[in-house]
C-alpha cells in the first residue's frame, strides 16, 4: 500500500484542486478545473504502468471517494445561483470519474505492449471522451431533467452557435466540446511527464 502513497496524493489533489477551480471560469466556454482535472489520467496512466491495472484501480478509487466528499461537501454550500454543487453535477462526476477512469485503466491494459506512448495517449483520449459525454449530458441535458427535478437547466439548453461559430446547438453541448478539445491537447502534454517519469523509475517498467 505504501507504494501507491503517492498515486493515492497526487489523484486527491488533483480532484480537490479541479472542485475548487471548476467554479472560476475562463472566458465563455471553460473553467480553470478543465485545465487541472486532465492530469488524474496521468496519475492512473503512471500507476498503471509502473504497478499494473489493480494498483490503478485502488488509486482510481481512492479518488472516487475523494471526488464524493467534495461533491457533498459541495451541495451544502450556497453561492450566487443556488447550491454550488447540484446533485445533477454531483452524479454526473461521480459517474463520470469512476467510469471513465475504469476505461482508461482497461484501454492502458490491453495496449500496454506497444509503443511507449500508445498505451497512455490512447487510454486518455478515450476515456477523456467518455468523462466529457456523460458528465455533461448527465449533469446539464435537457433530456436527463428527472435526475433532478427541481434543478433548472435551462441556462445550459439554451440553443447558441456551437463554440460561438459553429451550428446551433444546447449551450452545453459546446461546454463539453471545448473541455474535450482541452483534454485532447493535456493527453499529448501529459507524455512528456509520463516518459520521464517512468524512465526514472527503473527497469521494472515494460
Amino acid at each position: 500500500m505504501t507504494r501507491l502513497l503517492p498515486g493515492i496524493l497526487a489523484m486527491a489533489i488533483i480532484v480537490v484542486a479541479s472542485n475548487i477551480l471548476v467554479q472560476v471560469l475562463i472566458g465563455q466556454w471553460l473553467t480553470w478545473g478543465a485545465l487541472t482535472y486532465p492530469f488524474a489520467f496521468l496519475v492512473t496512466d503512471v500507476m498503471n504502468r509502473l504497478y499494473g491495472p489493480q494498483a490503478a484501480r485502488r488509486v482510481v478509487f481512492a479518488g472516487f471517494v475523494v471526488g464524493i466528499a467534495c461533491s457533498l461537501v459541495g451541495t451544502q454550500i450556497d453561492g450566487a445561483f443556488g447550491p454550488l454543487v447540484t446533485w445533477r453535477v454531483a452524479i454526473g462526476s461521480g459517474t463520470a470519474f469512476l467510469m471513465a477512469q475504469l476505461l482508461d485503466i482497461s484501454v492502458f491494459d490491453r495496449l500496454r505492449g506497444g509503443e511507449w506512448w500508445r498505451a497512455p495517449f490512447v487510454s486518455s483520449l478515450l476515456g477523456s471522451a467518455l468523462d466529457t459525454a456523460l458528465f455533461f449530458s448527465i449533469a446539464f441535458s435537457a433530456a436527463l431533467s428527472f435526475v433532478e427535478p427541481g434543478n433548472d437547466v435551462s441556462w445550459a439548453n439554451e440553443t447558441l452557435p456551437l463554440l460561438g461559430v459553429g451550428p446551433a446547438v444546447p449551450l452545453w453541448v459546446s461546454l463539453a466540446a471545448a473541455d474535450w478539445m482541452v483534454k485532447f491537447a493535456l493527453a499529448l502534454i501529459a507524455l512528456v511527464p509520463f516518459r520521464v517519469i517512468v524512465r526514472r523509475a527503473g527497469p521494472r517498467i515494460a
